[in-house]
């Protein structure tokens, strides 16, 4: 099918015609198939599958932001990379979890973390509706008897925010948080380069609209050219007995200003 933004051709049509009714005719003929017939279809399945969701998780993210939006994402200036974890830009699947354990993975790139004993812990991606929501999805997490030392919410960073990072560069985390109840929610930037790896921890203000911290990589001690990995903690003090609303979350990089 054409991507250019124009109605798809006579022809384009008739091949998405004939393509669909190859898999509705396929779905006919399962039970008359042979067990090696049968692995080719679903493996030609599975695939067919993995780029549909791929359209799908695109193509509703971007319908889900307001017409004039690109991502949604706020840029300070000069930034160089910007980012928004898959959770607040897309349905995942699954879109929630009940008696969430540690690293219980909700999305691509966040994973939960804990050390209770009998988890009672719900994580729950929610759609965002209010006007002043940049963000089309957010992340609950509902957290009631907590008989835990730490709660933590692990996102990891993508490659291209690791490409050409250097020690002059600021991270800016920005988060639009909600709480039940006031807790403190402290955010450990993790640079892994070579053997080590540096931190950097921030406590986040939580004033009831879109907050950030910037870590400055000028205080860590990383070798530039053997970055491997960043990854983020959100570090969720005293959580028991709450809701805990994260409307909107995004990363930003831009080189600090020469003085």
């Amino acid at each position: 099918m054409k991507m250019s933004g124009k109605s798809p051709s006579f022809l384009d049509r008739l091949v998405q015609s004939r393509m669909l009714a190859r898999w509705a005719r396929a779905g006919r003929l399962v039970s008359a198939l042979s067990r090696g017939e049968l692995h080719q279809l679903s493996h030609d399945a599975r695939a067919l599958r993995r780029e549909l969701d791929r359209v799908l998780f695109a193509a509703e993210a971007r319908l889900a932001l307001p017409p004039d939006d690109v991502d949604g994402i706020a840029r300070p200036i000069g930034c160089d990379w910007v980012w928004c974890p898959d959770l607040w830009r897309g349905p995942v699947d699954p879109a929630g979890i009940v008696g969430a354990e540690s690293r219980s993975r909700i999305g691509t790139d966040a994973t939960l973390f804990h050390d209770c004993r009998e988890s009672d812990i719900t994580l729950r991606q929610i759609r965002n509706t209010r006007a002043q929501d940049r963000a089309p999805f957010g992340l609950r997490l509902d957290v009631f008897r907590f008989d835990g030392s730490f709660l933590s919410l692990v996102l990891d960073l993508p490659e291209d925010g690791v490409a050409g990072l250097r020690r002059n560069h600021l991270l800016r985390l920005s988060m639009s948080v909600e709480l039940e109840r006031p807790i403190e929610i402290f955010c450990r930037l993790n640079v892994k380069h070579g053997p080590n790896t540096d931190q950097l921890v921030r406590e986040m203000p939580v004033g009831g609209g879109t907050d950030f911290v910037e870590f400055d990589l000028a205080y860590t001690k990383m070798n530039e050219k053997r970055v491997e990995k960043i990854w983020v903690d959100l570090i969720f003090e005293g959580p028991q007995m709450n809701q805990i609303l994260l409307r909107d979350l995004t990363f930003a990089r831009h080189p600090r200003a020469d003085i």
